[in-house]
């Protein structure tokens, strides 16, 4: 069988196998949350046979490895049962959210693939001089920036003093999508900021060191144009490591990106995963971090292939 097949598939049985182990992990965790759900759901002053009426309803008394066989099992058909403060369907509530995030995230990798690998090109093309000094200058202020500051920063900037996007990143249902794409741009750009010196660092780190290689020398022994040995030979090698380091950005911009949808007031997964954790709403919980660990785990496997697909020695 094909190397690079067989590291595919390699990949994937460990996906497999890791999310099942993370399913566990979330449930369990779940289960050794203090205090108790009907109770704090009726009060601590309800009646004890409404309490108890409760957790039968819930399915609070049976045991904990038939629940967990029950959850996961409508986790793979996609229901995730009702959300205990707003009696809805758990899928309905995390769907709507998450679409939301994902057309954020979408929009902010798109303006953060080339925020990070121009600069990385123009640093490892001027290595040690004045650009390369002040990218890097530039890279090291943004990195030591929080995000609530950059994004309050950006905010005024571009949304009070010059009024190019709105200031709230308030959508609905009823919003079209080029007033979606308008009003989420200002968010997406913090976010695609933020991320891109993590990635134009690393890249110009892989570039310069292998610009520094023997098989980079022979190529320009042979008289081929500094321009080309980079964009042919150079950037393809060094943007493997750049894949899982976006991998990484792409499945931290799903469920940790709670600061700038607070600073926008952005309906976001994250702001839902927050809001679940004070409200104790155990189904809402398991549902919200479980997809979360779904999409990190499903996008390093994305960059893994990816990454075996940009070995030359695999696709033999």
């Amino acid at each position: 069988m094909n190397a690079a097949l067989t590291l595919i598939l390699h990949r994937l049985v460990y996906s497999l196998g890791t999310l099942a182990l993370v399913s566990v992990i979330i449930f369990a965790a779940v289960e050794v949350l203090p205090g108790d759900i009907p109770s704090r759901i009726l009060g601590r002053e309800a009646p004890l046979e409404a309490r108890e009426k409760l957790r039968v309803e819930l399915g609070l008394n049976r045991p904990a490895v038939e629940r967990y066989f029950d959850w996961a099992a409508g986790a793979l058909r996609g229901d995730f049962g009702t959300s205990i403060s707003a009696r809805r369907p758990v899928a309905d509530m995390v769907w709507a959210r998450l679409s939301n995030t994902l057309a954020l995230a979408g929009l902010a990798l798109l303006i953060y693939i080339p925020l990070s690998i121009i600069p990385a090109l123009v640093q490892a093309l001027y290595a040690n001089k004045l650009p390369d000094r002040i990218i890097s200058t530039l890279t090291v202020l943004v990195l030591s920036t929080p995000e609530f500051l950059l994004a309050t920063l950006l905010l005024f900037g571009l949304a009070v003093a010059l009024p190019l996007f709105p200031p709230l990143a308030q959508v609905s249902a009823a919003t079209g999508p080029l007033d979606f794409i308008r009003i989420i741009t200002l968010p997406a750009l913090s976010l695609a900021i933020l991320l891109a010196v993590y990635g134009t660092r690393l890249l110009r780190e892989s570039l310069i060191e292998l610009l520094d290689s023997d098989f980079i020398r022979m190529a320009e022994l042979k008289g081929l144009p500094r321009r080309r040995i980079i964009l042919r030979h150079a950037l393809p090698n060094a943007l493997i490591p750049w894949l899982n380091a976006t991998a990484i950005n792409f499945a931290f911009m799903i469920g940790g990106v709670v600061v700038v949808e607070r600073v926008f007031i952005f309906p976001g997964f994250g702001s839902l995963l927050v809001d679940a954790l004070q409200l104790r709403d155990i189904p809402l919980i398991e549902a919200s971090v479980l997809i979360a660990a779904f999409i990190f785990i499903a996008v390093n496997l994305l960059a893994d292939i990816g990454a075996i697909l940009l070995n030359p020695k695999l696709r033999t």
